[in-house]
């Protein structure tokens, strides 16, 4: 099988067609994929007619299938079969959702880095999609980093960065959620296959950088946000059923606009468990 890879935008991202993902992938497919993903951050195939056993299959090929966080209840009950997939859906019955993260703007973040285990890759696919809005932004972190003024770059270099997570929020701060996690990341990150820096924050979960007293802290990070959010640097993907998305969280952020209450949204999530985070310069001794 050989696959199309086409870029989608001068930012990130590839449009990749020419497979069917409900079929048994050859070796040399999975690394033409992994090599696209490698290259481009985040993939969209369009036009996919996939179950939850051929998502999960599928997920499989790229590592150990994330878990979810048996500390907080999920919504999905017995919606789903697998253990490490998740609904994100506004559709409720009996007036609860029936997934997870339902309603409203999202703002940018890297899935999973307020946990033990990070998520290497998260991979998403659309079921119902409403007619405006909804749609996921990605924006690429190498190119944040890459164009960060030289003083910065050297002032952070050895920094750590607090991420926390309170469950099921979408926007900053929810004390009144539960405390899902909260872990110290470098602020750059060396990506381990592709061997490039990435800036490694994001608005919804870095909550302050260590070391610094918090007036300090948050100018940096307003001007992280700031430059990593810049428009030439986010593609913008507007769903359609049958689309599934796959990106990379070591090197992108993720964001989702908001959508009227009244429309129906429901994707299936499926997500890769990665290893410790590498710095991206050694600490001076």
């Amino acid at each position: 099988m050989s696959i199309t890879v086409e870029s989608i935008s001068n930012a990130i991202g590839a449009r990749v067609t020419d497979i069917d993902l409900r079929e048994e992938m050859s070796e040399e497919t999975v690394k033409a994929v992994h090599q696209a993903w490698m290259d481009y951050q985040v993939l969209v195939f369009p036009g996919q007619d996939l179950s939850e056993e051929d998502q999960v299959r599928f997920t499989a090929h790229f590592g150990e299938i994330g878990g979810r966080n048996r500390k907080v209840p999920t919504a999905e009950g017995d919606r789903v079969k697998h253990r490490g997939v998740m609904l994100v859906s506004n559709i409720r019955e009996d007036g609860k959702p029936i997934g997870s993260l339902p309603d409203g703007e999202m703002m940018f973040h890297s899935d999973g880095a307020y946990a033990r285990r990070p998520f290497r890759y998260t991979l998403l696919y659309a079921i119902e999609v409403p007619s405006v809005g909804g749609n996921t932004k990605f924006a690429n972190m190498y190119k944040a980093y890459d164009a960060l003024p030289d003083e910065l770059k050297a002032k952070l270099a050895n920094c750590q960065a607090e991420h926390v997570y309170y469950a099921g929020s979408v926007q900053k701060d929810a004390p009144s959620k539960s405390l899902t996690g909260a872990r110290l990341r470098p602020v750059f990150i060396k990506h381990e296959e592709t061997g490039r820096t990435a800036l490694y924050v994001s608005r919804l979960l870095t909550t302050r950088i260590e070391g610094m007293d918090e007036a300090e802290s948050d100018a940096i990070l307003e001007q992280l946000f700031d430059i990593s959010e810049r428009d030439d640097f986010v593609y913008e993907h507007k769903w359609t059923p049958g689309d599934f998305v796959m990106w990379d969280n070591r090197c992108s952020n993720h964001a989702r606009t908001d959508f009227s209450e009244g429309e129906r949204r429901l994707l299936r999530r499926t997500t890769v468990f990665g290893t410790d985070l590498i710095p991206a310069f050694a600490a001076a001794a």
